[in-house]
């Protein structure tokens, strides 16, 4: 073989490999991101798209859904400067100038915002290499338009694949389109006219977006309070709807360190307020963070952020909870809430509690007379209605604070609380037409802690009380009640929330929570915390659109304690049949004497 056949040997084969390289290229993101896409990094380089571990997260779910054969419907939740937008328009080049027939669509909160969006998708394309830059018939403000030009007489064949943008703020975007990617920007920043709200914007856009795998749609938003980009989030979290959520708070990003020594971060720590030293110990230990990330971000919170620690966990969350800043004034200590709130999922992530619910037998199943107690079966299911984090410990007393569906509350609630350690050991959460099946599984969830004092409030519905009572259920909270009729106070079963109990079981409760978060295990019951807030009456209250089920459960729970013992051992209930038959002046005795005396009489009248 001559050099000259050698040459042009080598020449063919290295063309192959391009081809192949190409070929390869056009079927794999990350290889297309690599080899054809320039970005311009942070020191004002032009450099080679490579993906940072937070746009590899993001590339990997999609993968991931496509391969389960899913639509790719992602909701993203992020600190600032993280690369999420520039990794959706590199996915928007890769799609849309590799693939025919294929509109994307990119839509920012404001017009500048939009626009400097789309400039990186065009400065993507303008830098493509010849081989992956397909024909283009329009480049302006508003679209890339991947066609065939007009009066072009080359062979090449056009895309009919396109990029555009809009700027959020009515209904109709995207309409007349049929939309393959779909690149939603600052959706909590997106204005919000009446009948145009967010959500009914997304609802408009997503019309336009065939039900299939290879079609993506992603939302990426810094938080702003608590809107629709919040419930958005909720729901994709609690897995109410099929979004994919993806949390990224600013210690995922690898750029954001500063070199640090050991003595510098120790006089760091030193400069600090002890609240603020509290937290950054916190989040320290809960992600083992390095010197050089808490020097970012003590840095960034006294530059960027004025050293306002709201603007900060907003613009830089270190978990999901704190980056929604209530809009209102909060109850509760939020920080402490918050802190709460991500060590139990780190540890829940490890060791989830068991959930489930009861099953019973009646005494006879044609009139629901009795439930059979020794029948009483718990159920392991994840779909389950009950929470257990603590399982009844022998001779302990409990109690059960309840709160009824009425005013706006979807769901009926209780709250266990160990009486003698003050510990939350389970949580009743259940959606029901009505209370009888609510009733049922609070009969059950007391005899399953010890025969616990159960008091539920009687404001809206009282017909869990009276099934209790009709359930021969042994232990109901006792209120006095003034009998106009005879003149006199009437014991009466239930807890109810006035102009008098209310604030007082609110005020115990921001105690407790200032003092002893360590005592609440459930995380729903927290969420509930932080939105329940100072109304502009002054009034605490849950957040428009929020619930606070679990919370008042908790706060009457902690409430009844007080006719409940304290002591192990002590919390045996009393034959009420026995009790009622004693004189009047005995049951009145009985009724108001405190716990300690209680025992003493029910032993000298047999009432065991």
């Amino acid at each position: 073989m001559t050099d000259k056949e050698r040459s042009k040997l080598l020449e063919q084969m290295l063309q192959l490999e391009q081809e192949i390289q190409i070929d390869k290229c056009k079927s794999d993101y990350e290889l297309f991101a690599k080899h054809n896409i320039k970005i311009v990094n942070k020191l004002g380089e032009q450099v080679p798209f490579t993906h940072n571990d937070i746009q590899a997260v993001i590339n990997d779910t999609v993968k991931k859904l496509q391969a389960d054969g899913k639509p790719v419907r992602i909701i993203i939740l992020k600190a600032r400067q993280e690369g999420v937008s520039t990794n959706e328009q590199g996915r928007m080049i890769y799609n849309t100038t590799t693939k025919p027939n294929r509109t994307g669509l990119i839509v920012a909160h404001e017009a500048p915002a939009t626009a400097k969006i789309f400039d990186k998708a065009r400065y993507m394309y303008n830098n493509l290499p010849s081989h992956s830059k397909p024909l283009t018939r329009a480049s302006n403000a508003r679209e890339l338009i991947f066609d065939v030009p007009t009066n072009y007489n080359g062979k090449d064949k056009g895309l009919n694949s396109k990029i555009s943008i809009q700027v959020a703020g009515d209904v109709g975007i995207g309409r007349g389109d049929t939309l393959y990617y779909v690149h939603l920007s600052e959706f909590a920043f997106w204005p919000s006219p009446e009948g145009k709200e967010p959500k009914k914007q997304l609802s408009g856009i997503l019309q336009a977006v065939p039900k299939i795998p290879e079609t993506e749609v992603i939302i990426e938003s810094t938080a702003n309070g608590f809107n629709d980009f919040k419930e958005l989030w909720d729901d994709a979290v609690a897995g109410r709807s099929e979004w994919t959520p993806l949390f990224f708070p600013w210690h995922a990003h690898s750029e954001y360190h500063m070199p640090c020594t050991e003595d510098e971060y120790a006089k760091l720590i030193d400069d600090l307020p002890p609240d603020r030293r509290e937290y950054v110990a916190k989040i320290k230990d809960l992600y083992s963070l390095t010197n050089a990330q808490i020097k970012w971000y003590l840095w960034t919170l006294k530059n960027d952020c004025n050293n306002d620690t709201r603007m900060m966990k907003q613009e830089n969350p270190s978990m999901p909870e704190e980056a929604f800043i209530s809009t209102g004034s909060p109850v509760f200590d939020n920080e402490k809430v918050q802190a709460r709130i991500e060590e139990l999922r780190i540890k829940y992530a490890k060791q989830p509690p068991k959930r489930g619910r009861f099953s019973f037998e009646w005494g006879n199943p044609e009139y629901y007379d009795f439930v059979k107690d020794d029948s009483i079966k718990w159920i392991n299911d994840p779909n389950g209605f009950i929470t257990i984090y603590e399982e009844p410990q022998p001779n302990f007393p409990y109690v059960i604070g309840g709160d009824t569906k009425g005013e706006g509350r979807d769901k009926y609630a209780g709250v266990v609380i160990n009486n003698h350690t003050n510990n939350r050991a389970a949580v009743l959460h259940m959606q029901s037409s009505n209370s009888k099946p609510y009733s049922w599984q609070m009969y059950c969830l007391g005899k399953y802690y010890n025969n616990a004092l159960i008091g539920v409030e009687m404001n809206f519905n009282t017909a869990p009380i009276e099934e209790l009572s009709r359930l021969k259920y042994p232990r109901q909270y006792l209120r006095q009640q003034y009998d106009t009729y005879a003149k006199d106070y009437q014991k009466k079963f239930g807890w109810k929330t006035d102009g008098n109990t209310r604030p007082l079981i609110i005020d115990n409760e921001i105690i407790l929570i200032e003092n002893h978060i360590y005592l609440f295990n459930d995380i729903a019951m927290l969420e509930e915390c932080l939105t329940f807030v100072y109304d502009n009456n002054n009034r605490p209250d849950a957040m428009s659109g929020k619930h606070d089920d679990i919370l008042m459960s908790d706060m009457i729970g902690n409430e009844i304690r007080k006719q409940q013992s304290y002591e192990k051992g002590s919390h045996k209930p009393i034959n009420k049949n026995k009790l009622e038959k004693l004189p009047d002046d005995c049951q009145e005795d009985y009724w108001k004497a405190d716990e300690t005396v209680k025992k003493r009489l029910a032993e000298r009248w047999n009432l065991y």
